[in-house]
């Protein structure tokens, strides 16, 4: 029975140094943590202009349209498969004056949009192989399901807020770029 307790205390102690050689350790490394300093003013600014659009959860992009009065700049939510394309911007009741969506086609081809389910009007931009401006559809009918085509082959869509390609002087031959 001595023996018993004996060993039994042993155990006990090496448990005891164990627990005590691993857990503070890892109580000053976290307490360490907590003292950080704050974050910088850039580091924060950083942090408030996301990749990712919070409504929709796709990839937002900078994308620049070159006019004859200058670039006009624009931070887009990107549609890149199929069904993000066929989403669009279905069922958003705004978007902001510098913000839009561009659909990159998987290959270059005569482009059709329509406006079924989308509250807002939208211009729909056209951007042909050599990413110029081949048409623009300017504030077309929300909720309609009518076919807005594009006049050549595209190999992106990009959708503004209607009537905003008018306002910025943005025309067909615009060099765009994302």
């Amino acid at each position: 029975m001595n023996w018993m307790r004996t060993n039994w205390v042993t155990t006990a102690s090496v448990l005891k140094f164990l627990r005590r050689a691993i857990l503070l350790p890892a109580i000053i490394a976290l307490s360490a943590c907590s003292t950080q300093a704050a974050p910088d003013a850039a580091s924060t600014s950083a942090a408030q202009s996301p990749s990712v659009h919070p409504e929709s959860g796709l990839e937002v992009i900078d994308l620049s349209v070159t006019t004859s009065a200058g670039p006009r700049n624009f931070r887009v939510e990107v549609a890149a498969t199929p069904q993000e394309q066929q989403r669009g911007l279905m069922f958003r009741t705004e978007l902001g004056p510098d913000e839009g969506m561009i659909f990159p086609l998987a290959q270059v081809r005569m482009a059709s949009f329509w406006m079924r389910n989308t509250v807002i009007p939208l211009d729909i931009i056209f951007i042909g192989p050599d990413n110029r401006i081949i048409n623009i559809a300017a504030n077309t009918v929300p909720y309609s399901e009518s076919p807005v085509p594009s006049d050549a082959p595209a190999k992106a869509v990009l959708e503004l807020n209607g009537g905003r390609a008018a306002e910025l002087g943005i025309a067909p031959g615009d060099l765009v770029t994302w």
